[in-house]
Protein backbone atom coordinates (compact mmCIF):
# COMPACT_ATOMS: atom_id res chain seq x y z
CA UNK A 1 0.00 0.00 0.00
CA UNK A 2 1.15 3.51 -0.76
CA UNK A 3 -0.60 6.69 0.33
CA UNK A 4 0.22 9.89 -1.53
CA UNK A 5 -1.14 12.86 0.40
CA UNK A 6 -1.18 16.63 0.36
CA UNK A 7 -0.60 18.17 3.78
CA UNK A 8 -1.33 21.74 4.77
CA UNK A 9 0.93 22.85 7.63
CA UNK A 10 0.74 26.08 9.57
CA UNK A 11 1.12 27.85 12.85
CA UNK A 12 1.31 31.26 14.49
CA UNK A 13 2.74 30.70 17.97
CA UNK A 14 6.32 30.35 19.07
CA UNK A 15 8.90 30.10 16.29
CA UNK A 16 6.37 29.12 13.62
CA UNK A 17 8.95 29.03 10.84
CA UNK A 18 11.18 26.67 12.82
CA UNK A 19 8.19 24.45 13.60
CA UNK A 20 7.30 24.24 9.89
CA UNK A 21 10.92 23.40 9.09
CA UNK A 22 10.76 20.67 11.73
CA UNK A 23 7.82 19.04 9.91
CA UNK A 24 9.72 19.14 6.61
CA UNK A 25 12.84 17.73 8.25
CA UNK A 26 10.82 14.92 9.88
CA UNK A 27 9.13 14.04 6.57
CA UNK A 28 12.52 13.97 4.85
CA UNK A 29 14.09 11.88 7.62
CA UNK A 30 11.17 9.44 7.44
CA UNK A 31 11.62 9.18 3.67
CA UNK A 32 8.09 10.35 2.86
CA UNK A 33 8.69 13.91 1.60
CA UNK A 34 8.20 14.40 -2.14
CA UNK A 35 7.79 18.21 -2.29
CA UNK A 36 7.57 21.23 0.02
CA UNK A 37 6.19 24.63 -0.94
CA UNK A 38 7.54 28.00 0.03
CA UNK A 39 6.30 29.54 3.26
CA UNK A 40 3.38 31.94 3.05
CA UNK A 41 2.20 34.51 5.60
CA UNK A 42 -1.58 34.54 5.80
CA UNK A 43 -4.18 36.36 7.84
CA UNK A 44 -6.04 34.22 10.39
CA UNK A 45 -9.15 32.43 9.19
CA UNK A 46 -12.30 31.88 11.21
CA UNK A 47 -12.84 35.16 13.03
CA UNK A 48 -10.57 34.69 16.07
CA UNK A 49 -8.37 37.75 16.71
CA UNK A 50 -4.72 36.59 16.49
CA UNK A 51 -1.41 36.99 14.69
CA UNK A 52 -0.91 36.01 11.06
CA UNK A 53 -0.09 32.39 10.29
CA UNK A 54 2.81 30.89 8.43
CA UNK A 55 1.57 28.19 6.06
CA UNK A 56 3.01 25.71 3.58
CA UNK A 57 2.01 22.59 1.69
CA UNK A 58 3.77 19.24 1.52
CA UNK A 59 3.39 16.34 -0.82
CA UNK A 60 4.20 13.07 0.96
CA UNK A 61 4.17 9.41 0.04
CA UNK A 62 3.60 7.22 3.09
CA UNK A 63 3.67 3.42 3.19
CA UNK A 64 0.48 3.30 5.26
CA UNK A 65 -3.10 4.54 5.11
CA UNK A 66 -4.46 8.10 5.16
CA UNK A 67 -5.17 7.54 8.87
CA UNK A 68 -1.48 6.71 9.34
CA UNK A 69 -0.56 9.97 7.59
CA UNK A 70 -2.93 11.84 9.90
CA UNK A 71 -1.37 10.18 12.96
CA UNK A 72 2.07 11.12 11.62
CA UNK A 73 0.86 14.74 11.49
CA UNK A 74 -0.66 14.52 14.99
CA UNK A 75 2.72 13.31 16.29
CA UNK A 76 4.36 16.45 14.84
CA UNK A 77 1.65 18.60 16.48
CA UNK A 78 2.17 16.92 19.87
CA UNK A 79 5.94 17.42 19.57
CA UNK A 80 5.28 21.14 18.96
CA UNK A 81 3.09 21.41 22.08
CA UNK A 82 -0.14 21.84 20.12
CA UNK A 83 -3.28 22.26 22.20
CA UNK A 84 -6.86 22.38 20.88
CA UNK A 85 -8.61 24.93 23.07
CA UNK A 86 -10.17 27.44 20.65
CA UNK A 87 -11.55 26.39 17.26
CA UNK A 88 -9.61 28.25 14.56
CA UNK A 89 -7.57 29.85 17.34
CA UNK A 90 -3.83 30.39 17.65
CA UNK A 91 -1.65 27.29 17.54
CA UNK A 92 1.96 26.24 17.48
CA UNK A 93 1.40 23.79 14.64
CA UNK A 94 -1.46 22.44 12.56
CA UNK A 95 -0.98 19.52 10.17
CA UNK A 96 -4.02 18.75 8.01
CA UNK A 97 -4.42 16.01 5.43
CA UNK A 98 -6.05 17.83 2.51
CA UNK A 99 -6.39 14.94 0.09
CA UNK A 100 -5.03 11.41 -0.26
CA UNK A 101 -4.70 8.73 -2.93
CA UNK A 102 -4.08 5.10 -2.04
CA UNK A 103 -2.48 3.04 -4.76
CA UNK A 104 -3.52 5.70 -7.27
CA UNK A 105 -7.19 5.88 -6.19
CA UNK A 106 -8.52 9.08 -4.57
CA UNK A 107 -9.82 8.46 -1.07
CA UNK A 108 -13.18 9.95 -0.10
CA UNK A 109 -14.15 9.77 3.57
CA UNK A 110 -16.81 11.44 5.72
CA UNK A 111 -15.22 10.21 8.96
CA UNK A 112 -15.31 13.16 11.42
CA UNK A 113 -11.67 12.51 12.41
CA UNK A 114 -10.38 12.33 8.82
CA UNK A 115 -12.68 13.85 6.22
CA UNK A 116 -11.25 13.51 2.72
CA UNK A 117 -10.93 15.63 0.83
CA UNK A 118 -10.62 18.19 3.62
CA UNK A 119 -14.06 19.74 3.97
CA UNK A 120 -12.96 23.40 3.78
CA UNK A 121 -9.84 23.20 1.61
CA UNK A 122 -11.62 24.68 -1.42
CA UNK A 123 -12.47 27.79 0.63
CA UNK A 124 -8.95 28.47 1.88
CA UNK A 125 -6.47 30.35 -0.25
CA UNK A 126 -3.78 29.58 2.35
CA UNK A 127 -4.18 25.90 1.43
CA UNK A 128 -4.64 26.25 -2.33
CA UNK A 129 -1.85 28.74 -3.14
CA UNK A 130 1.01 26.70 -1.57
CA UNK A 131 -0.46 23.47 -2.97
CA UNK A 132 -0.44 24.84 -6.53
CA UNK A 133 3.20 25.80 -6.11
CA UNK A 134 4.19 22.14 -5.65
CA UNK A 135 1.55 20.63 -7.95
CA UNK A 136 0.31 23.00 -10.69
CA UNK A 137 -2.01 20.27 -12.06
CA UNK A 138 -3.60 19.53 -8.66
CA UNK A 139 -7.25 18.58 -8.44
CA UNK A 140 -9.55 18.77 -5.42
CA UNK A 141 -12.76 16.75 -5.54
CA UNK A 142 -12.22 16.27 -9.28
CA UNK A 143 -11.96 20.01 -9.98
CA UNK A 144 -8.68 21.75 -10.85
CA UNK A 145 -7.35 23.62 -7.81
CA UNK A 146 -6.88 26.63 -10.11
CA UNK A 147 -10.69 26.72 -10.55
CA UNK A 148 -11.26 26.59 -6.79
CA UNK A 149 -8.77 29.42 -6.34
CA UNK A 150 -10.42 31.51 -9.08
CA UNK A 151 -13.76 31.18 -7.25
CA UNK A 152 -12.39 32.80 -4.08
CA UNK A 153 -12.49 36.48 -3.21
CA UNK A 154 -9.42 38.04 -4.92
CA UNK A 155 -8.62 39.91 -1.68
CA UNK A 156 -8.36 36.57 0.16
CA UNK A 157 -6.02 35.21 -2.50
CA UNK A 158 -3.79 38.30 -2.58
CA UNK A 159 -3.54 38.22 1.23
CA UNK A 160 -1.52 34.99 0.95
CA UNK A 161 2.01 36.41 0.80
CA UNK A 162 5.00 34.28 -0.24
CA UNK A 163 8.01 34.77 2.02
CA UNK A 164 11.63 34.59 0.87
CA UNK A 165 13.62 31.47 1.56
CA UNK A 166 12.85 27.81 1.35
CA UNK A 167 11.54 24.92 3.40
CA UNK A 168 14.02 22.50 1.83
CA UNK A 169 14.99 19.85 4.36
CA UNK A 170 18.15 20.44 6.33
CA UNK A 171 20.81 17.77 6.53
CA UNK A 172 20.70 14.40 4.85
CA UNK A 173 17.59 13.56 2.89
CA UNK A 174 16.42 10.01 2.27
CA UNK A 175 16.20 9.16 -1.44
CA UNK A 176 12.75 9.30 -3.03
Amino acid sequence: MSCRAVLSIGGNQGDALELLRGVVDAAAADGILRAASSVYATPPWGGVEQDDFLNAALLVEHPGTPADVLEWGFARERAAGRTREVRWGPRTLDVDVVTADVDGETVVSDDPILTLPHSRAAERAFVLVPWLEIDPDARLAGVPVTDHLAALDPADVSAVRRLPGTLAPRGRVAPS
